[in-house]
């Protein structure tokens, strides 16, 4: 049985994500004017590019350009459990056109560190109010992506900034609520995005993403604590709702948001403990 999940997610960069299981389609001549970002999860896939047969097995990465057509198929016919794919359809200035040819020549990368960065960036893709998480997972797979295209012309990357580190600490911390893309940050701060996450990583030891959710988690320990309902706390701290809420507050914390508040009151005769 066919099955197929698709959507665009608030991510700049991202035209649409596509999950797919397919037990007999098989894919006619075509184009997109996207990046085709392609792993495969079970079976394996067989397309032709530029008149050249390629295979897409489960531990390969596979990067079709642009405007350049091909087709696609269940690598064994016979299996009848068919393959299961996710595909990032990435706009076509994500990577820049100078890099096409190089995709032609060589679609199909073994890299492991690669793959698990796709992986790591569709979990992000799949949950809501993440986007700060999706968008910095999606500059370091540009990155690594132009790596292998490109390895030649590639810039060096710049030495990690203290300066960029706090720049952006700073601006995460005046919105905490309404939080910031990465995008929109390297513009605001004047930094490429990647050196952004590296000098943010290197000075605080955590991703940028992770510092805002503990923020926020920091935030919505006050809210409950003065008696605010975990569905409120969750909107007013920035999370998307109260699950997504709940699922990073267990993570920091160790209890639930409703655990933790109680009915937001200490015990008669005591005082209650502050949580680390």
């Amino acid at each position: 049985m066919e099955r197929v999940t698709a959507w665009r997610p608030p991510v700049p960069g991202v035209a649409e994500v596509f999950h797919a299981h397919f037990t007999e389609h098989v894919y006619p001549m075509h184009a997109h004017a996207t990046w085709t970002l392609l792993i495969v999860d079970d079976g394996a896939v067989r397309y032709d590019l530029d008149r050249h047969e390629h295979g897409a097995p489960t531990g390969v990465v596979t990067l079709l350009p642009p405007d350049v057509p091909h087709n696609g198929r269940s690598a064994d016919p016979g299996n009848p459990d068919g393959f299961r794919k996710r595909v990032l359809y990435l706009e076509r200035d994500s990577l820049g056109l100078d890099l096409i040819g190089a995709a032609v020549d060589h679609p199909a990368f073994v890299d492991p560190l690669l793959r698990q960065r796709i992986h790591q960036l569709h979990g992000a893709l799949r949950l809501p109010g993440e986007e700060l998480e999706a968008e910095s997972r999606l500059t370091l797979v540009r990155e690594r992506l132009r790596e292998r295209l490109a390895p030649a012309v590639t810039t060096p990357s710049e030495t990690p900034s203290p300066t960029a580190a706090r720049l952006l600490r700073d601006l995460i911390d005046a919105r905490i609520v309404d939080g910031v893309g990465l995008e929109a940050a390297a513009e605001e701060l004047h930094f490429h995005p990647a050196h952004l996450i590296r000098s943010f990583t290197r000075e605080y030891g955590m991703a940028p993403h992770r510092y805002l959710t503990s923020r926020r988690v920091d935030l919505a320990r006050g809210l409950l604590l003065a008696g605010m309902p975990p569905a409120e706390a969750a909107t007013a701290s920035g999370f998307w709702d109260q699950s997504h809420l709940a699922r990073h507050f267990k993570r920091v914390v160790g209890v639930s948001p409703g655990r933790y508040a109680g009915d937001g009151r200490a015990p008669r005769g005591s005082a209650r403990l502050a949580v680390p």
